[in-house]
């Protein structure tokens, strides 16, 4: 490279679910270590509960990640505050990140860390589908941001700038309806449908038929990249060495990429060599270390 050539940019670093290979996912925990890791932005997924407060959570049940069980959407806010979502990780969180009955969040107490961060930081909104309350999730949550001072042409309030995500197509067809097209990612991935009908225990039929759905969203996904409907593709790292023509196709026709999960050193480096524009990682500190050394200069 010569001194008259433009230095290449990093990619811009999410914290998967926070640092959620240091502690708990989704937790205070986890979003002020992203910070203190020095993320660029942050990802979190989102559902309703019964009583239709947007909260932090990757499943639809409570099982995995907490000392409940059952679904999300038929517990209260404040039933779900009495849960301990922390200590099934296994580690001890530090007295400054919270005690462990603070470590459940909802989207404004997410907010009000974010704004406390002293820097900008992005925020990367993940709706989960399916969802027993359809789309008045996106309905809530852009309620919710409104009422926080979220301004819709820049998507932003205060210093967060905020992306909305979905694998759901109708979801991202409701954002568009208030949401510039380049706020808003249109997730995919692989559908194997072999998989999905013999090996995850639905039954043939069943399993047929959640296959088929699962693939006709996939396809309706890419269509809607095809397009350029939406100025954000956000596929998986799977998916990009996969079909690496058809990412190169979508970045060249001016798709910006936001790649998860990306947490190996060879997964940086193909995102890098790609002309990936954002990361998503479990693991922001060292993903950052490997990038300022690739690219010392900066971003």
């Amino acid at each position: 490279m010569t001194s008259d050539e433009p230095v290449p940019q990093r990619p811009l670093v999410f914290a998967h679910r926070g640092s959620s290979a240091a502690f708990a996912e989704h937790t205070r925990a986890a979003y002020l270590q992203a910070l203190a890791d020095g993320a660029d932005g942050v990802e979190c997924d989102v559902h309703l509960t019964r009583d239709q407060h947007v909260v932090l959570l990757h499943d639809a049940n409570l099982d995995r990640t907490s000392d409940g069980t059952g679904p999300v959407a038929e517990r209260t806010l404040r039933e779900l505050r009495h849960l301990d979502f922390s200590s099934w990780k296994g580690v001890r969180i530090p007295e400054m990140y919270g005690a462990r009955s603070e470590q459940f969040l909802t989207l404004p107490d997410l907010l009000d860390i974010l704004r406390a961060a002293g820097r900008p930081v992005k925020l990367a909104i993940e709706l989960k589908h399916p969802s027993p309350y359809q789309l008045k999730l996106e309905d809530r949550v852009l309620a919710v941001l409104r009422r926080e001072g979220w301004e819709p042409g820049s998507s932003s309030l205060d210093n967060v700038s905020v992306t909305f995500m979905s694998f759901s197509p109708d979801s991202i067809r409701h954002l568009l309806r208030s949401v510039p097209p380049e706020y808003v990612c249109q997730l995919v991935d692989d559908v194997d449908i072999r998989v999905i009908r013999t090996g995850l225990g639905f039954g043939v039929i069943t399993g047929g038929a959640i296959a088929n759905l699962m693939k006709a969203t996939q396809l309706e996904g890419e269509r809607i990249l095809d397009n350029g409907v939406v100025g954000l593709a956000g596929p998986g790292i799977a998916y990009v060495r996969r079909h690496t023509a058809r990412v190169r196709r979508w970045l060249e026709s001016g798709r910006r990429f936001r790649v998860w999960t990306v947490d190996s050193e060879q997964d940086v480096a193909l995102c890098q060599e790609l002309g990936i524009q954002e990361i998503t990682t479990n693991v922001p500190s060292p993903v950052l270390a490997h990038l300022q050394v690739a690219s010392p200069q900066g971003r």
